[in-house]
């Protein structure tokens, strides 16, 4: 071999980093295949294929700008060497990369139609017919056309099983399934799904192919609120993403994912870390847009928190780069005690949201504000609405959210005793779905009923239930809302006569602490003590210690 200066040596060594990087793409070790086809590329061009590579392993490592400068270079090495089937891919990839993560839809729509002139102008039949489906599938859909979009992609599966391309099919699958669930067919659009995630599970899938369809299947199910297929995918999406080599781009939308599942879960610490590293990771790869939702979820979380500017500060930022605050920016308006603010932004959103999968993510927090608001016919209609969404979809998740509305609703209308029926129809579902806070909040409401209906021992269970899951989750805003009301019933209980002090006392007598003994805690002799329970026996109407004692207990004075 010639010294490293010499022409052999330097043909040599860019062989050697060809060789390197397609090796290591083989073995999904991006970050080594961008680095060795890089060096190769620095020596002597690649040839289109090697470019494609290039472009992957770089897309997948999240340096988007980059990989699609590289697919334009693939694009145009193919067309010089006379491969028009390779030569639409390349571009066709760029088009769909250009639209779905730039949302640059008039180049991507321009590289799609250059691939599909160039597949017409040869008079082609190839699997790249199946994949320019891919995008008319998306406006199908976008335009609310589910049938026309379900007949593209099986139009679409059929050419990739006609070709044996699994990724083309899984595609294929997947945006069928979100036909059919966007058309109310829901066991019909996940069994859909599920097929698609089968070629995921088994590995048949290139990598960049594998990470859209699990993020694609996992936003389906939340859309839809199968709850336990977007945990069951979730978990499955963050063990494929940790066996990846570091740097692997698709760490940002799974921690998202992930993040959102481990909310409901009640596992907040851990849910709001996982938003700021996906915030992180997203916005370190230069793509601002789709670091937007993980900024949302990390409003939600602080809001949910009481980090109220902490809240203020990261629903700014997901609205900055594209994404809808609301509903939660008006939840916090509400935290805030700005009420119109919140009333006006949810009528907004709600006027302008004529789609029902809109509608539905929309509907629980608009009766939710409308209650604050007093306008009770609004908060109504709003209930009715979600209720009809989920008998029409037969989801679990809805049903719990549908009857918490309505109990609500039927609550403020002072139907406390027809309230308790989907109040307790809600907490069942979500303790059985495992979702601590959402179980809380409703049975916050079941203790309201409780004591509409005299029942002041039912309240304080369901009220002091409510506040452990509150205090464990960090949930201060609804742990505050239920000290509040404990101060005000001790406020009652003081107004009807009982003194500070007198107060003071029935607490002691209510530990069980003797007349002695609460004389020496409070350093009163015994004689004052036995006057100040004298008097606590004559205002609160009670004869012994054990009825006073329950009358604390009744009145939620401990």
């Amino acid at each position: 071999m010639k010294d490293r200066k010499g022409q052999g040596a330097t043909i040599a060594d860019g062989s050697g980093d060809l060789e390197r990087g397609r090796e290591a793409y083989e073995r999904r070790d991006f970050a080594r295949a961008f680095e060795a086809f890089s060096a190769a590329d620095r020596i002597e061009t690649l040839p289109g294929e090697d470019l494609d590579r290039l472009a992957m392993a770089t897309a997948l490592l999240g340096r988007d700008e980059e990989s699609n400068r590289t697919f334009e270079r693939a694009h145009q090495a193919h067309l010089a060497a006379g491969n028009t089937a390779a030569a639409a891919r390349s571009a066709i990839w760029l088009g769909l990369r250009l639209i779905a993560v730039f949302g640059e839809m008039a180049r991507g729509s321009g590289w799609l139609a250059r691939a599909r002139r160039l597949l017409d102008d040869g008079g082609l039949d190839c699997v790249e017919r199946g994949l320019l489906l891919l995008p008319v599938v998306r406006e199908h859909l976008e335009a609310g056309r589910n049938d026309a979009a379900y007949s593209s992609a099986a139009e679409a599966a059929r050419i990739g099983e006609r070709f044996g391309e699994p990724d083309l099919v899984a595609f294929a699958r997947d945006l069928q399934g979100m036909a059919r669930l966007r058309e109310g067919r829901r066991s019909e659009g996940l069994a859909l799904l599920d097929e698609a995630m089968v070629a995921v599970s088994s590995g048949e899938l290139s990598p960049l192919v594998t990470g859209i369809i699990y993020c694609s299947v996992i936003g389906s199910c939340q859309d839809v609120y199968a709850l336990e297929r977007a945990r069951e995918w979730t978990d499955a999406l963050k063990a494929w993403c940790d066996a990846q080599p570091p740097g692997f781009a698709f760490a940002g939308p799974c921690l998202v994912h992930r993040s959102q599942i481990l909310q409901l879960n009640g596992q907040w610490p851990d849910a709001i870390e996982e938003a700021k590293l996906a915030s992180e990771r997203l916005l370190a790869s230069a793509n601002e847009r789709a670091a937007a939702p993980a900024f949302y979820q990390r409003a939600e979380l602080h809001r949910l928190r009481g980090e109220l500017a902490e809240a203020e500060e990261a629903y700014a930022s997901a609205s900055r780069w594209g994404w809808e605050p609301q509903p939660g920016l008006a939840l916090l308006r509400l935290a805030q005690g700005r009420v119109d603010a919140a009333a006006s932004a949810m009528r907004r959103v709600m006027a302008a949201a004529p789609n029902p999968r809109q509608r539905m993510r929309l509907l629980p927090a608009h009766v939710e504000v409308m209650l604050a608001a007093g306008d009770l016919g609004e908060a109504r209609r709003a209930a009715a609405e979600l209720e009809d969404a989920a008998r029409r979809l037969d989801s679990e998740v809805l049903v719990a959210m549908a009857a918490h509305a309505r109990g609500s609703v039927l609550l403020a209308e002072e139907d406390a005793r027809g309230a308790l029926e989907p109040l307790r129809n809600s907490f069942e579902i979500w303790q059985r779905l495992g979702a601590p806070y959402l179980a809380a909040r409703v049975r916050v409401l079941t203790g309201r009923a409780c004591r509409a209906l005299g029942d002041e021992d039912g309240c304080h269970l369901e009220c002091e239930a409510a506040a452990a899951v509150f205090r464990e989750l960090g949930a201060a805003p609804d742990l505050a809302v239920i000290e509040a009301a404990a101060t005000r019933d001790a406020a009652a209980a003081t107004s009807r006569g009982l003194t500070a002090r007198e107060l003071q006392v029935l607490r002691l007598v209510a530990a069980g602490k003797t007349n002695k003994a609460i004389g020496a805690e409070l350093f009163l002799s015994e004689k004052t003590v036995d006057r100040h329970v004298s008097n606590i026996f004559d205002k609160l109407d009670v004869s012994s210690r054990a009825a006073a004692t329950a009358y604390a207990y009744e009145h939620r004075l401990i």
